[in-house]
């Protein structure tokens, strides 16, 4: 119970009376975690992400939990909902490819096997992320969210999509990332959530990086398939070759 009430309060307080909450930073540095997690394929990514989502939809509630001088910013705290149900989804979803089986019947032991998602789902995740936001921008407003809502909307909808891509093992969610963090990081610094705004920063150059991961892993895994169909369409050709 002190632990929690200490969680709660505490600050981390500048000159002129600015401060940053500690539930904010180690938010922040759970996702951070969530993401290095992911951009490696491991597990342990969904649950400690969702933790980093509980500590963060008590910040950007910030009057229901007693955050002083805070805005409620209501795209970033059902955001958070949304992140733990996704979570579990692919928490789920990851940890079922790791125990299959392959088509040959050899244990698959990857989490994911990153994958394009293909011309067809880009246009879907494009149309959706326009359309989703749309639709969220009078409900935000209705209750009361920060303006521009449509940014709060904006990153509500591209959050959702990203993390789904994510369980889907889609190459591209790095990409979402990108967008979202380029509309949160004005967001955040005009709200005064100031942590969160500079983990934007970081997880935009963040999020390339993991994108290059991502698709380097691909590369190779198509690279290696189509030496194996090579090899076993021309057995022939290929054993004369390793022989010569």
């Amino acid at each position: 119970m002190d632990f929690l009430r200490w969680l709660f309060d505490a600050k981390l307080e500048f000159a002129g009376g600015g401060f940053l909450l500690w539930r904010e930073v180690i938010g922040n540095l759970f996702g951070l975690a969530s993401a290095l997690g992911g951009m490696r394929r491991k597990i342990w990514a969904w649950p400690v992400g969702i933790i980093g989502n509980l500590l963060l939809f008590t910040v950007f509630m910030g009057s229901v939990f007693g955050s002083p001088d805070h805005v409620n910013l209501l795209g970033q705290a059902g955001r958070q909902i949304m992140f733990i149900a996704v979570s579990v989804y692919g928490w789920h979803r990851w940890n079922q490819t790791r125990h299959g089986n392959n088509d040959d019947g050899t244990h698959v032991g990857e989490a994911v096997q990153p994958r394009w998602a293909g011309v067809r789902v880009r246009w879907i995740l494009v149309g959706t992320m326009i359309a989703g936001t749309a639709i969220l921008i009078p409900i935000f407003r209705a209750l009361g969210s920060y303006e521009p809502v449509w940014a709060d909307a904006w990153i509500f909808m591209g959050s959702l999509l990203a993390t789904y891509g994510m369980a889907k093992g889609w190459v591209e969610f790095w990409l979402i990332w990108v967008v979202v963090d380029l509309v949160g990081v004005p967001l955040l610094f005009s709200a005064g959530y100031y942590a969160s705004a500079f983990m934007y920063i970081f997880y935009g150059a963040f999020t390339l990086t993991g994108f290059f991961v991502w698709w380097r892993v691909r590369h190779n895994s198509d690279a290696e398939a189509r030496r194996v169909s090579v090899d076993t369409t021309f057995p022939d050709i290929t054993v004369g070759n390793r022989e010569a």
